[in-house]
């Protein structure tokens, strides 16, 4: 993920679809990590696609109410003030319930030099 200074915005293969904003980033004092912190607002009836990150995801809905589809694990209906917790490349999918903006702050604790999102194939259990 690179982030235009200009703008904060976050430019990722995730980018298209939703709006992401880098807050902050930072070596991690692990060897090979780094910290990254994201603020990403999903439009109501959106989608992030089916997508994995090469580390953890800490996350925390500041906003809305978000489903989100975790592979290998029941869905979660997340509100404003709950926390969530992905696991490295790990498939998941998060949409927005509406009827307003869907907000979440996502830390990531990522390896270096790795995109921090790259879509892939929902998994065979997440056929709707």
């Amino acid at each position: 993920m690179t982030a235009d200074p200009s703008s904060g915005a976050a430019h990722d293969a995730l980018a298209g679809s939703l709006k992401r904003t880098e807050i902050q980033r930072a070596p991690l004092s692990v060897a090979g990590r780094e910290i990254v912190q994201v603020r990403t607002e999903i439009p109501p009836g959106v989608e992030s696609g089916w997508h994995i990150h090469p580390g953890e995801e800490v996350g925390y809905i500041v906003a809305g109410t978000v489903e989100m589809r975790i592979a290998g694990r029941p869905t979660l209906l997340l509100q404003a003030g709950d926390g969530f917790l992905i696991p490295p490349r790990v498939p998941h999918n998060a949409r927005d319930l509406g009827p307003g903006v869907g907000e979440m702050l996502s830390t990531y604790l990522v390896e270096v030099g790795q995109p921090l999102a790259a879509f892939t194939e929902p998994p065979d259990s997440a056929s709707r």
